[in-house]
């Protein structure tokens, strides 16, 4: 989610499109389980919204193989660790901090005002095994893969091009029966979100135009396939599913696979003022992923009515994203000013 090298615009469009999708999954969480108690219009535009962006997360985990796995450097151990692994670790344990105590001052999901300190010690006290608040589950598992990498480095540049391709295809394979609930040890999470840095290395290290029209299609079908599964499951069991929403679903994989050929194809094509703010917010997109569900506090709370000013979910959800961007935008901007602080936003 950082970036460690020139710009390579496409890159850039990447984070910049997966900063949004995460935004507008936060942004429309309250509703996705209220099927059935607000109007249907409303509810669909949470629930297939969502299916829509799932891919945002594996997204920043191609890029991060994309890049991290490209290096030419040989491993330093301590410049790793000092350099690379403390530019999550830092501001995992800050950002942990910082919602314990935003956590002590809410209660069932409404903000009192009041810090109870005993609600941020439990917080702090359960941090080691789950995340304080929603949006940090990414470093759970995304810390560990910090420590695959320097593994995978010289395997992934000795290895020739159809084992790696055999690898990937056998990774496709775990993650159907994962999607199927058929049981493997093989199912751990390093092992399957390891995949996506294999995937997005592979991608970024070669010419993948000749297979555009195949990644479009079926990453298209799965689009579809999510929208109108999600929306069909839920008239069946008379209750939202997420059946279709796993980021460790070949159908998440692939589509997060197409954007990135699609984007390396294309996004060159963007210019002018549009593609200096794609580059702005790729820049400070892991700050803007930490900051903006503080911001989100009273908006999700659903008595406050910050949704119900727009006349239904499909406006009110991309405005209230565009506005959470662009004032996490202009916030992590300040705080990387700032000395100490600035260590969290990296």
């Amino acid at each position: 989610m950082q970036r460690t090298r020139p710009s390579i615009f496409y890159i850039d469009f990447l984070r910049f499109i997966a900063a949004i999708a995460v935004i507008t999954i936060h942004v429309l969480g309250p509703f996705r389980y209220l099927y059935g108690e607000i109007d249907g219009g409303d509810w669909l535009a949470a629930a297939g919204l969502n299916s829509l962006t799932r891919w945002a997360v594996p997204v920043f985990m191609l890029l991060s193989g994309a890049l991290l796995l490209s290096t030419e450097k040989p491993l330093q151990c301590q410049h790793y660790l000092s350099k690379r692994v403390s530019k999550v670790v830092i501001p995992f344990i800050g950002w942990t901090i910082i919602y314990a105590i935003a956590g002590g001052f809410i209660i069932d999901g409404v903000f009192t005002g009041v810090w109870d300190k005993q609600v941020t010690l439990s917080f702090l006290n359960h941090a080691a095994n789950e995340p304080v608040w929603y949006h940090l589950w990414f470093f759970y598992d995304f810390i560990p893969l910090y420590f695959v990498i320097p593994f995978l480095i010289p395997l992934l540049k000795k290895a020739p091009t159809e084992y790696i391709q055999f690898a990937l295809v056998t990774w496709g394979v775990l993650f159907l029966m994962h999607w199927l609930k058929v049981e493997s040890f093989l199912q751990q999470n390093l092992v399957l979100y390891s995949g996506y840095l294999v995937l997005g290395w592979f991608l970024f290290n070669r010419d993948n135009r000749p297979q555009l029209k195949a990644w479009v299609t079926v990453g298209v079908m799965m689009l579809c396939f999510n929208f109108f599964g999600t929306w069909y499951l839920a008239l069946e069991k008379g209750a939202y599913s997420s059946f279709f929403m796993g980021y460790k679903t070949l159908n998440t994989a692939v589509i997060a696979g197409m954007l990135f050929v699609l984007a390396q194809t294309y996004a060159d094509k963007i210019s002018g003022k549009f593609r200096s703010f794609v580059s702005l917010v790729s820049t400070y997109s892991l700050g803007i992923y930490l900051l903006h569900p503080l911001l989100l506090i009273p908006v999700r709370d659903l008595a406050n009515g910050f949704y119900s000013v727009f006349p239904s979910n499909w406006i009110a959800i991309p405005v209230i994203t565009v506005i959470t961007l662009m004032i996490s935008l202009v916030l992590t901007m300040g705080l990387v000013k700032i000395p100490l602080i600035k260590r969290l936003v990296p």
